[in-house]
């Protein structure tokens, strides 16, 4: 089966594990703004189209542009995983993949997760900036529950919990199962 990663990476964890998944489908992989300049004939050779980006906000971002030409490649196997600073055994993670996908995307496109972590040296400004009044705001939190103050020391600083598994539930669903 032909596969094609796209995927976009601010700090380089969504990159990590789209090269792990190419190299794993034996697939070819472009970052988004290359997929971007390609024509609608170039995917016609793809049998199986993932999208990968990072978690923010409970969201995927720059997923548009994917989600936006999924519905002509529904014929296709397609999947979109998202990369975030959480482990995957942290509930917000299920409700996180939720909210990607609409009901009638989820007929034909499946979401996944990945535990990557923060590269607080990568991030641009406003991303960082972000993260510290996010950090801040946990740490002076007076009823804090405990997962919180976890939470709030865990992206404090930089931290690495990618790991090469959990691209297995991606590439066992592109290979064709369910």
């Amino acid at each position: 089966m032909k596969t094609l990663i796209i995927y976009t990476s601010q700090t380089g964890f969504t990159k990590k594990y789209a090269g792990w998944l190419a190299e794993r489908m034996n697939g070819d992989i472009l970052d988004l703004k290359d997929a971007q300049k390609k024509d609608a004939a170039f995917f016609d050779e793809y049998q199986a189209i993932c999208y990968g980006g990072w978690a923010m906000a409970g969201n995927l971002v720059k997923s548009k542009w994917f989600l936006d030409k999924s519905f002509a490649w529904k014929d296709k196997k397609l999947a979109v995983f998202c990369v975030g600073g959480s482990p995957n055994d942290n509930p917000d993670v299920e409700v996180c993949l939720q909210k990607i996908l609409t009901d009638e995307q989820r007929k034909y496109i499946k979401a996944f997760y990945c535990q990557g972590g923060f590269n607080y040296e990568k991030m641009n400004g406003p991303s960082k900036l972000a993260m510290k009044m996010f950090v801040g705001a946990l740490k002076k939190k007076k009823d804090a529950t405990e997962e919180e103050k976890t939470m709030a020391k865990m992206i404090s600083s930089s931290y690495d919990i990618s790991d090469i598994k959990y691209i297995d539930p991606i590439a066992e669903y592109l290979e064709g199962g369910k």
